[in-house]
């Protein structure tokens, strides 16, 4: 029963490393307050939350039916990596160019956003393919593939975890903002950005090349 303990242990262990490393919750607070820019508190709440709780849920989903979900619609994963890449190299270009919040501000005539207002940032690139990409969804099903309920379970609670790690990281951006200035942020903001690109350039090359067997 210990080594069967110890077991589980390290297991949680290698899988809280993994999916937190590629998840990367640090990484996405510029990106988070770039897109909220624009929003009251409340809205900026409600997106953090929204988006957690939508990425949750599919990591849920494909760690628990991904193959399936593949098979009957016929969806490859190169497909996916090249359709995430795309998504996270244009997020990624429009926080370099620094217009994203400019354009929404002028639409909106520089008022704030309500709560029920900007839901789709959640979604997309929010919750996906940021938090729940095809990196996370890879990892997670690479986990739970071939295991027992048990170790299902542990996926899927660490996960929930590194969510709730990512809201807090959330709610707290002005926090870092207001600790480290604006013009940092702003540096911050543009850097993430062009690392974004990158990784939506190289997300999409591998899943070109997997789609075509180069």
């Amino acid at each position: 029963m210990m080594v069967l303990f110890d077991n589980y242990i390290a297991f949680a262990t290698t899988v809280f490393m993994g999916l937190l490393a590629i998840v990367n919750p640090i990484s996405a607070i510029p990106v988070f307050m770039e897109l909220t820019s624009y929003m009251d508190k409340k809205a900026k709440r409600n997106i953090a939350t929204k988006s957690v709780l939508i990425a949750f849920c599919i990591i849920l989903v494909f760690s628990v039916a991904g193959k399936l979900i593949f098979h009957v619609f016929g969806i490859t994963l190169a497909a996916l990596r090249v359709t995430g890449g795309i998504l996270v190299f244009v997020i990624g270009y429009e926080m370099v160019r620094g217009k994203e919040s400019k354009t929404e501000n002028a639409k909106l005539g520089d008022q704030p956003v309500k709560a029920d207002q900007g839901i789709s940032v959640a979604i997309t690139p929010l919750a996906m393919p940021l938090l729940a990409g095809p990196g996370t969804i890879t990892t997670s099903m690479s986990y739970s593939a071939a295991k027992d309920l048990t170790h299902l379970m542990i996926v899927i609670a660490i996960y929930a975890i590194i969510c709730y790690i990512t809201y807090l990281l959330f709610i707290a951006g002005e926090r870092i903002v207001k600790v480290i200035g604006t013009n940092v942020m702003m540096v911050i903001t543009k850097m993430m950005g062009l690392i974004l690109a990158v990784i939506g350039v190289q997300m999409l090359a591998l899943g070109v090349r997997e789609l075509f067997n180069f």
